[in-house]
């Protein structure tokens, strides 16, 4: 286990900066800059622009110093944010952006897996066909529209939340709700596969032969294995959720990582873009090393050499 970890963790920083490479690549093949307006700068001024950023130098150049400073940690400073480095810039956003995400993803595992083990206990019954059929409406109603919906009636019809902007439980109500519909729809599918598969299996049949009561297969036998897509899952989705939430900060003005993002791009921001990818990517990584992780312990069959 231990030279398996070892292995995965020393792939991470090659792989983030081959992201960040491929990413800054299709930043310079992307026509503009971040100084361009609509009206055209004198040449002197542009020359003195590109000449405080490096920009006057060769792109192996600029290549080398960008990832010279990333493998430091030193992402640099903003080019829009004036006096701000990209670091703290991060630090400051990436809260917003987490408490949405975990709430929301917690709130996503209490309904999914509880509608999915029930699903698979009570196979083709009235349960299985409603909630299933909740959960295609989930993944069918995109954010952008179930986040207005939400708004619309909870905010302004019923006034029982505020309709957006940070601060209070009360407003992290609609937006967790709104970011978590998609993933529980997932969850509740995923359980309800995973739990039909493991009952069906010969060594839960044993445990019934065995005489063990129900509540000792489902929750000692059936449980560990029946989750395990749910664990795959869980990697990527919550990795997903960080940067994922552009559509729901936008629409409840929320000023997490994802919104940052998106201006960061429309800014041509050079550096925040590749100090948010280098970092999502890392920890895009560092979750599925944890889900791998975890498979060694809720199915024994799993060893790691």
């Amino acid at each position: 286990m231990l030279s398996f970890i070892i292995r995965r963790l020393l792939i991470i920083i090659p792989m983030a900066l081959l992201v960040v490479t491929v990413t800054w690549g299709l930043i310079r093949l992307a026509p503009g800059n971040f100084y361009d307006s609509d009206k055209p700068l004198p040449a002197a001024v542009k020359a003195n622009i590109e000449k405080k950023y490096g920009l006057d130098k060769p792109w192996y150049a600029q290549y080398g110093i960008m990832i010279s400073n990333i493998v430091r940690g030193d992402f640099g400073d903003s080019l829009k944010y004036q006096g701000q480095t990209v670091n703290e810039i991060i630090w400051r956003h990436l809260p917003y952006s987490a408490t949405i995400g975990v709430l929301a993803y917690i709130l996503a595992l209490i309904f999914g897996l509880t509608a999915g083990i029930v699903a698979a206990l009570k196979q083709n019954s009235a349960f299985d066909y409603g909630s299933m059929a909740l959960a295609m409406l989930g993944l069918s109603v995109p954010n952008f529209v179930l986040g207005p919906i939400l708004v619309l009636v909870f905010a302004l019809g019923w006034h029982f939340f505020p309709p957006a902007r940070w601060g209070g439980i009360s407003a992290l109500i609609l937006p967790v709700i709104t970011l978590s519909a998609i993933y529980a729809a997932y969850i509740a599918r995923l359980t309800r596969a995973g739990m039909l598969e493991i009952l069906r299996s010969d060594y839960i049949r044993t445990a019934r032969a065995k005489g063990l009561d129900e509540k000792t297969v489902l929750l000692k036998h059936a449980f560990r294995g029946g989750i395990i897509p749910v664990v795959s899952f869980t990697g990527p989705a919550l990795a997903a959720l960080l940067a994922g939430t552009v559509v729901v900060e936008r629409v409840f003005a929320i000023p997490g990582l994802g919104n940052i993002f998106i201006q960061a791009n429309l800014n041509r921001d050079e550096p925040l873009v590749l100090g948010i990818v280098a970092f999502l990517s890392i920890l895009i990584m560092i979750f599925n090393l944890i889900v791998d992780i975890s498979y060694g312990f809720l199915d024994p069959r799993i060893r790691y050499e």
